[in-house]
């Protein structure tokens, strides 16, 4: 069996940077939107967005927070959204789309990690419900808009996609694991971009799943400070100490080359890393694509169950 998880030789690589990827690219008269983009990797996104020229929409929890943190980036306006609130997806959609508006890019970026036991909605797992379901629902309202623009999807991954699935126990009812939960959400992310490119394609929109690599971010706010160090990421001082790990600028460099780069044209659906796209994983090695992920059976297994819960489904009456 055939693949599209090989290398294309990007020139790009794991020391990139957001502004390296899209240096020479003019996105100017070009509409994106970033969740989570004023933290971390997404402000790092947000600003290389914006700097191409891209009109940024920075989808947003905490409003004044985005605000101050985008301030003095040109062409970057913010709004609500509150992933594990479905009325607030529906509801930035629905003012989204009211502008009149197509869209070019969506970087699926906010997410949560190795949260302490939380539910939101009718009792869902918090990191699944707020890194899948949210985005799910969010690109299906938007979807008049994304197809009209023949847009990019972009899901923020990780490399613990490589746990799973437990489709038997989705919402960890019979016993929480945070990083378990974790790993689900990221493998969601990544057999979502699967299916949507699968779906959209005819559309001209194309989806891509991502892994950033290991940066210190906001986004180990769950973690105690003794556990990075005992994994090897911080020394006592809070300083890294693990070479691997990249900065924001270059963490943010593979989810931008997905999005805007001219090598990925006629593309979709596959897993990234390093800015480039993936080679599947081996066995006992790092990196790469684990076949779970992008499995089509699993890929729209997962599909009809987001549609099921979250009760949208922008490709119901085509199927």
């Amino acid at each position: 069996m055939t693949t599209p998880q090989h290398k294309i030789g990007s020139g790009f690589g794991a020391r990139s940077t957001a502004d390296d990827v899209l240096s020479g690219i003019d996105l100017s008269g070009s509409t994106a939107i970033v969740t989570g983009g004023y933290s971390g990797l997404g402000l790092e996104a947000t600003r290389a967005l914006g700097a191409a020229g891209a009109r940024v929409i920075v989808a947003a929890r905490r409003r004044a927070v985005a605000q101050e943190a985008v301030e003095g980036i040109a062409g970057v306006e913010v709004d609500d959204l509150d992933l594990s609130d479905l009325g607030s997806v529906r509801g930035f959609a629905e003012r989204f789309l009211a502008s009149g508006r197509d869209i070019d890019i969506v970087i699926n970026n906010a997410g949560i990690m190795a949260c302490p036991e939380t539910r939101v909605g009718p009792g869902w797992e918090a990191q699944f419900a707020t890194n899948h379901l949210g985005h799910y629902a969010l690109i299906n309202h938007l979807w008049p808009a994304i197809a009209r623009g023949g847009a990019r999807i972009v899901a923020v991954s990780s490399g613990a996609h490589g746990m799973g699935m437990r489709w038997d126990d989705i919402h960890f009812e019979r016993g929480y694991d945070r990083w378990a939960a974790y790993g689900q959400a990221k493998a969601a992310n990544v057999l979502f971009a699967a299916h949507l490119d699968a779906l959209g394609r005819d559309a001209g929109v194309r989806a891509f799943a991502v892994h950033p690599g290991s940066i210190l971010t906001p986004l180990q706010r769950h973690l105690a400070k003794a556990d990075m160090v005992d994994a090897g990421w911080i020394d006592e001082n809070g300083t890294p100490t693990d070479p691997t790990f990249k900065t924001p600028g270059q963490g943010a460099a593979t989810q931008v080359w997905a999005a805007a780069s001219p090598q990925l044209a006629g593309m979709g659906g596959v897993y990234c890393e390093d800015c480039d796209i993936a080679e599947p994983a081996a066995e006992g090695t790092e990196g790469g694509v684990h076949a779970h992920a992008t499995d089509p059976e699993q890929a729209a297994r997962l599909w009809e169950l987001s549609a099921g819960l979250t009760g949208v489904d922008a490709f119901a009456k085509a199927r």
